[in-house]
């Protein structure tokens, strides 16, 4: 075994709290017995160098565990107990039940990128000698056009929250900052109450990959956290949480999937037909932006994005949406 793999788990040792188990903070892999301990010690190795050395968010980790605990287990059912033993034939045999279970490209790709890192790092830390992966072509997924609001279906969405209640102040209070700087829902829901600067009118935030941005907020959503913080979050406060910028109900942390469902339903008040979801306003959020003539790499800084060519997915949205505009307008379109 490499010195770095030595290093690793030194350094794992040292940060993890005693009796914690390997792997991530949600213990090993819990797949079937009939899975080789081998990939069973192999994986919690690979979550720990995820974890540690990538320092991949915790979301991320979350669906790569899923995804090599549904591979682990399908190389069990081929009785494979060997790591040496994996071939590009069960790698392709794995993906092609995805494919016949009629799950999304997207889906699929994720998996196969999963596996692809996790053969990779055993080829690195010489516990195989080849990659099963190395040949795979990845596959060819059109991007889909992230789904945004007009800026009137916005003007709709943050005004149905009740202004003359905690939860709805501090429901407005959070639509209006996501909606002004993008925020995905889980770096929101995290805020701590000294991330918001309200004085100059910039958020900080602690994005995937443990990256830390700024990015700067209007004054709607400035007044709004206001509004939230003298009336709101003191009626909120259980006195659980106080470095916590938003509170649910009951004093707690807020959760993603409350959220999200507390979205869907101020979408239904404010009568609109589209489906909505915290992502919802982030993709608004930058292509409004784009609209009115900011430059994709500032966009690109706000959004927390590592490549340029994540955040120009907007700028088909844009030409669609000119296209559209052009069609409905011209009279020989």
């Amino acid at each position: 075994m490499v010195e770095g793999t030595e290093q690793r788990r030194e350094k794992i040792r040292e940060e993890r709290p005693e009796g914690q188990s390997k792997a991530t903070d949600e213990g090993p892999l819990n797949v079937e017995e009939s899975v080789s301990p081998s990939f069973l010690s192999a994986s919690e190795d690979f979550f720990d160098y995820l974890r540690v050395e990538r320092g991949l968010a915790q979301n991320t980790l979350e669906a790569y565990r899923r995804d090599l605990k549904q591979y682990l287990q399908f190389l069990a059912q081929r009785q494979t107990r060997d790591l040496a033993a994996v071939d590009t034939s069960l790698v392709m045999q794995f993906l092609s039940s995805l494919r016949s279970r009629m799950l999304a490209s997207r889906s699929i790709s994720r998996k196969r990128s999963a596996i692809a890192m996790f053969h990779r790092f055993l080829q690195r830390e010489r516990r195989v000698a080849t990659n099963p992966t190395e040949t795979l072509e990845a596959p060819k997924i059109r991007p889909a056009l992230p789904k945004t609001l007009s800026i009137e279906e916005i003007d709709q969405l943050l005004g149905a929250p009740s202004p003359g209640e905690a939860a709805g102040v501090r429901d407005r209070a959070m639509l209006e900052l996501m909606y002004a700087s993008g925020l995905r829902v889980s770096e929101l829901i995290n805020l701590a109450m000294s991330d918001v600067n309200l004085e100059v009118g910039f958020v900080r935030c602690m994005g995937k990959g443990s990256k830390e941005r700024i990015v700067p907020i209007g004054k709607a959503s400035v007044q709004a956290v206001r509004d939230y913080l003298s009336f709101a979050r003191p009626r909120l406060d259980k006195g659980k949480h106080p470095a916590l910028l938003f509170l649910s109900n009951r004093g707690n942390l807020f959760s993603r999937n409350v959220f999200g469902k507390q979205i869907k339903d101020y979408a239904r008040r404010a009568g609109l037909t589209k489906i909505v979801s915290p992502h919802t306003l982030r993709h608004s959020f930058a292509t409004h932006l784009l609209d009115r003539g900011a430059d994709l790499r500032s966009i690109q800084e706000m959004l927390g994005h590592a490549s340029i060519s994540t955040t120009q997915v907007y700028t088909h949205v844009s030409r669609s949406r000119l296209r559209d505009a052009y069609r409905k307008a011209h009279p020989r379109a």
